[in-house]
């Protein structure tokens, strides 16, 4: 039996990724990304290899990102290329510097944005039913390498996956079980050209360090097959990561809470499961709340199961989350209080429209034998009506306003009192203050004043009781 020729091993590993990893399939019509470098040449050119032997039509789509002075003569090239090959060609441009600068990315976050809304749009135009990309087994080490460096977990070891669902169609990478110097070897053995990007030489990246110097000097020094070894780590991984993740879906479903728009996370009991399941509920939170796990880190999540009650979390951006009552959930924008002051003789009942609340005050003879005081604080207050001096005022809290509630030894600040009851900040410019000759003897959610407690020297009760205003 006669060994493979080089480039029949290529055509093989792409036809085993593509065709039997079920990334192609016939009939499929594939829209394939053409830059013009030896990656994505080599995909189109193989692509019209594979369509020898299955049905398939293959059209071509290239991005201009005007980003070099070589970009027009690279379009160009495309062009040529796809007239010489009788394919159709899709080609789209947009000022990628522009972007990045308006929306705060990285060039070459801003670019892979651009270019992948670009390939969907032609994609939609097209009818295709997959879109192809030129990444190779050399592009999964780099990234698996820089995922290892800046501290990533088991997802970001999984690198750059065959397939990604999306609309109008799927994303495919059938190259990844092929080298880049491969590739360059197989264009020279077939006599085709290519473009050379210059700027995958500059050392200022991350990504071409490791492509010019890393890579080579682990290869050389340490493991020949080096490329391939991390290739096989991040499908061994990415298979570990799906069936990991499929449970967690199940488990998320017991902590994540639903009802309406609104998505909570239970934080009483998530913590007390092991960490790593925690962790991975979190994330699962994270996904569906903001969309993405990208700019989220480990220390988010780390810094989100640590969260105290009351506390806030800012994540990105206008995304703030917010623990109260042991659930997790987004911060909403309060609408601004209006600040109300008003004076009450304690007889009617009290509408404050400003809040959507109303008071409403009853007088009896004491009965302290019987402790038929109040003592559930959230509704209401007894108090002694002796030490009252009516009109009371009822008012929104102010700066400076200090309170001494039952059985404290001394006054402190009512914004300490109130943010160490856990009322949520949201509610407390809303909540009225009551006060007799400015000394505030009752706010809701708190005791009554120490010194205006029903004690067994009192005869008459004033009682306070609070709720939402009707209609």
């Amino acid at each position: 039996m006669t060994a493979k020729k080089p480039t029949d091993r290529v055509f093989a590993a792409f036809r085993k990724t593509a065709v039997d990893g079920g990334l192609l399939v016939p009939g499929d019509r594939v829209l394939a990304a053409l830059s013009g470098g030896p990656d994505s040449v080599a995909l189109a050119a193989l692509l019209l290899k594979l369509r020898e032997e299955m049905p398939l039509e293959v059209r071509l789509a290239h991005f201009n990102h005007r980003l070099r002075d070589e970009a027009g003569e690279d379009e160009r090239f495309v062009r040529d290329l796809a007239c010489r090959w009788v394919l159709p060609l899709d080609a789209g441009s947009a000022d990628v510097r522009s972007f990045a600068s308006a929306k705060k990315l990285n060039l070459e976050e801003a670019g892979r944005e651009l270019r992948y809304r670009f390939l969907r749009r032609a994609a939609a135009g097209a009818g295709a039913t997959k879109i192809a990309t030129g990444h190779t087994m050399t592009d999964q080490a780099e990234t698996v390498l820089m995922r290892l460096m800046r501290g990533t977990g088991l997802a970001g070891l999984a690198g750059i996956a065959p397939a990604v669902d999306g609309a109008p169609c799927p994303i495919v990478r059938p190259l990844l079980g092929i080298s880049g110097p491969d590739i360059r070897a197989w264009l020279d053995v077939e006599g085709l050209s290519f473009r050379e990007d210059a700027s995958n030489r500059d050392l200022r990246f991350l990504r071409n360090r490791i492509r010019a110097e890393l890579l080579p000097e682990l290869s050389r020094h340490y493991e020949p097959q080096i490329v391939a070894h991390l290739a096989r780590l991040a499908g061994i991984v990415r298979e570990d990561e799906d069936l990991l993740q499929g449970f967690v879906r199940e488990l998320a479903d017991e902590f994540i809470l639903r009802k309406g728009r609104d998505i909570n996370l239970d934080l009483k009991t998530l913590p007390l499961l092991l960490p790593a399941l925690a962790r991975r509920v979190a994330r699962e939170f994270l996904r569906e709340i903001a969309g993405s796990l990208r700019d989220i880190s480990y220390d988010d999540v780390a810094s989100l199961l640590e969260l105290g009650e009351g506390k806030e979390l800012p994540l990105r951006k206008g995304l703030v989350l917010r623990r109260e009552a042991g659930r997790l959930g987004i911060k909403k924008p309060a609408a601004p209080a209006r600040p109300y002051e008003v004076h009450w003789d304690g007889r009617r009942a009290l509408v404050l429209d400003a809040a959507g609340l109303m008071l409403k005050g009853t007088r009896r003879k004491a009965n302290v034998s019987s402790r038929s005081f109040k003592n559930d604080d959230r509704v209401g207050a007894d108090l002694d009506a002796a030490t009252l001096v009516f009109p009371l005022t009822v008012r929104t809290r102010k700066p400076g306003d200090l309170y001494r509630p039952l059985g404290a030894p001394g006054r402190k600040k009512l914004k300490e009192i109130l943010r160490a009851k856990g009322i949520p900040a949201g509610a407390r410019d809303r909540l009225p203050v009551v006060l007799s000759q400015g000394e505030i003897v009752w706010v809701p959610g708190l005791p009554a004043s120490e010194k205006h407690k029903i004690s067994r020297s009192t005869t008459s009760v004033f009682s306070i009781r609070f709720g939402k205003a009707k209609g």
